[in-house]
């Protein structure tokens, strides 16, 4: 229990932190949103491509200043001005350890603000090309959005597509029309 509520707590401060970048890109037209999304990126691969960074980051026994100095010689210069200012704060505040965490929760928040929706659509079969675009404009119509679509096989499914948005599953698939042909027939 104790350990869900720390994963809860650490989600809602990413999201805040998140929140706050998203909030500087919009004042600052010095750099796109997108290469912030880039620059943070490209923090939380060099971290986590470590374990004796990941470590050092993660040790309360060294010294915030101890690790500004590791965080100056890896990234000054190589991520906007803004980034680097903001693992400035994230150090100094101890909360680097949720570069990660803030990565996805920035994503998800430039995804609201571009409109665009997460699909994964499952066929039985690989799609061409020229089908995936006739369907990716379909869904993009229906939603009335832009969508990033994963695309996923299943041979179980004989036939059809099942989509999953946001979490949402709609089933159009034959393996799902016989099985609910076959619970009706039952009852």
């Amino acid at each position: 229990m104790a350990e869900a509520l720390k994963y809860k707590n650490s989600e809602t401060v990413s999201k805040h932190w998140a929140k706050a970048l998203i909030e500087l890109a919009n004042e600052d037209s010095s750099v796109s949103k997108e290469d912030v999304l880039k620059d943070l990126n490209f923090v939380a691969q060099t971290i986590y491509s470590s374990e004796e960074l990941l470590a050092a980051i993660n040790n309360p026994s060294i010294s915030s200043e101890e690790k500004q100095i590791i965080i100056c010689k890896l990234f000054q210069n190589k991520v906007s001005t803004m980034v680097y200012n903001f693992i400035f704060a994230l150090n100094l505040r101890k909360k680097l350890y949720l570069i990660s965490d803030i990565v996805v929760k920035y994503e998800e928040e430039l995804d609201i603000l571009n409109n665009v929706k997460h699909v994964n659509v499952t066929s039985a079969i690989e799609l061409n090309d020229k089908k995936k675009e006739e369907i990716k404009n379909k869904i993009a119509s229906k939603l009335d959005s832009g969508v990033d679509i994963n695309w996923g096989i299943d041979k179980e499914i004989i036939a059809g597509l099942i989509f999953n948005i946001d979490e949402v599953v709609v089933d159009n698939s034959i393996r799902y029309k016989l099985d609910d042909l076959s619970n009706a027939i039952v009852k």
